[in-house]
């Protein structure tokens, strides 16, 4: 008998795939609390952060088999779809949408990640052992390379409703969120190799 526990992040979303629901179970195990705790920083709602929660795990569930297991990659592709989740959720607020209704289409598009084959591996140990690296490169960022940051990636403004929102060109928008990432990624590099 398989020990859960004992498995890889990645052969337990290859046991979900098979629809095995002791390694959903124990990704949910692992997992819950960092993802409530994204879906928290973006939706701001503890009921909604939960109700999103339970919904990714079932995503997690119906769309495994688009988890591509050559990427071997499961930490960014839940941490992607989860973001993608609550990102949707805060959208269709701002838009005053009052159906929660997607179709399957709408999900595989917009929701569940396609990650390119040669994206970097990341695991959620390393994630963890990092997060301090991670806050100090964002520290070093101006004030308003975080903001165009947040608005981007934790309120899920597109590069054009940032625009609006700043009343500043698309352009600048663009190479501002651009400069911000490259900066923010050169600050971690450098602070990983410490």
């Amino acid at each position: 008998m398989t020990k859960y526990n004992e498995l890889s992040d990645h052969q337990l979303l290859c046991e979900v795939q098979k629809y095995d629901s002791r390694a959903l179970e124990e990704l949910y195990a692992r997992y819950s609390p960092i993802l409530y705790t994204l879906i928290k920083k973006i939706v701001q709602d503890e009921k909604t952060a939960e109700a999103i929660l339970v919904e990714v795990f079932a995503i997690i569930w119906r769309k495994s088999e688009f988890y591509n297991p050559r990427t071997e990659n499961p930490y960014v592709w839940i941490i992607t779809l989860t973001r993608n989740r609550a990102i949707d959720s805060v959208r269709r607020n701002r838009a005053s949408e009052q159906t929660e209704y997607y179709d399957d289409k709408y999900e595989n598009f917009f929701i569940v990640p396609w990650l390119p084959k040669d994206i970097d591996i990341m695991d959620l140990g390393t994630a963890r052992k990092i997060q301090g690296k991670v806050e100090k490169a964002l520290n070093k960022l101006s004030d308003a390379q975080k903001y165009v940051l947040h608005l981007a990636f934790y309120e899920g403004y597109t590069i054009n409703e940032i625009a609006v929102k700043l009343k500043i060109p698309v352009e600048t928008v663009r190479n501002k969120v651009y400069t911000a990432a490259q900066n923010f990624k050169d600050y971690l590099f450098s602070e990983r190799k410490k």
